[in-house]
């Protein structure tokens, strides 16, 4: 059989498999949305559009292993005042297919401004990514920052400081195909949720299904792992930004990041979340959601 077929897939079965999985927890997005898909010179991106066309316009970019969906609690919220566009990413889990190796950040900045003039020729992007999704923000922020209204960076992977050894040893075992070495990193990476209360504990088993899942239906293929801006990219980031953070934040030292950015980078404002670590999303949701809103809408 043709590999072509089911690129990105291991097989046409893997490819069926996970897309009847994703679609159904598509039907549970929660509000009106189109779906588009920009070719571009590194393949074609899946976009799901949601609020109204003629808002301002905001980008949502997933973590690691995570799809546009991840948006689906927050996207109700941020649709109410935006155009709000989630993102497959290029180079993940999700609908969009690469046709071309992602080999470092450089790239992932090219396909995001490719993407963006088909999306918003414009410019006065508000740009807001979670995780892996922060540091592709500020690194596409530092190379293009007069594309840019705003940015939103939810406890970016890397970004200010280096991930703790902690993190990378967990998610080496997770090559292991065995969900609880996926269980261990979760739960170790999410503690605050899976203490909180048994239904956040069950949504984080059903992330981990939700990972395996893809980790069995997709190729593995090289990554590229996020990077700490330097002292002059973090201050080129000359753009409201806003930094949000766990105050239990396992994969760096919350406090520490804040000490940075107030050092090199004050003009960054910077928000600490008590109580939650990188599940700030899940945990805080309606807090984190205000703090976003308030500062994408201030003057």
């Amino acid at each position: 059989m043709n590999r072509e077929i089911y690129h990105p897939f291991r097989s046409e079965k893997a490819k069926e498999q996970y897309l009847n999985y994703y679609d159904r927890k598509a039907e549970k997005w929660p509000v009106p949305s189109t779906n588009k898909v920009v070719d571009t010179c590194y393949g074609e991106t899946f976009i799901r559009i949601s609020g109204s066309v003629d808002a301002p316009p905001l980008v949502l970019l997933p973590c690691v292993s995570a799809s546009s969906l991840m948006w689906k609690y927050s996207v109700k919220a941020l649709s109410e005042h935006y155009c709000v566009y989630a993102i497959d990413n290029i180079y993940d889990v999700g609908r969009s297919v690469y046709s071309r190796r992602m080999k470092s950040s450089e790239d992932f900045v090219n396909w995001l401004n490719e993407l963006f003039t088909a999306l918003v020729p414009d410019n006065k992007i508000n740009l807001m990514g979670f995780s892996y999704g922060g540091w592709l923000t500020a690194k596409y922020a530092a190379n293009y920052p007069n594309r840019l209204n705003k940015i939103v960076l939810i406890a970016p992977a890397a970004t200010v400081l280096q991930i703790r050894q902690a993190f990378y040893r967990r998610v080496m075992l997770c090559l292991i195909p065995y969900r609880w070495f996926v269980k261990n990193l979760m739960y170790w990476l999410l503690k605050d949720a899976v203490n909180a209360h048994k239904a956040y504990r069950e949504q984080v088993d059903r992330y981990v299904d939700e990972v395996m899942l893809s980790n069995q239906s997709f190729r593995p293929k090289a990554t590229v792992n996020p990077t700490v801006l330097d002292d002059e990219e973090l201050k080129s980031l000359v753009m409201p930004a806003l930094f949000l953070v766990g105050e239990n934040e396992k994969i760096y030292s919350a406090q520490s990041a804040i000490d940075r950015l107030k050092n090199i980078a004050p003009q960054i404002k910077t928000e600490m979340i008590p109580n939650v670590g990188h599940d700030l999303l899940f945990l805080e949701q309606k807090q984190v959601l205000s703090k976003i809103i308030a500062f994408l809408k201030s003057t």
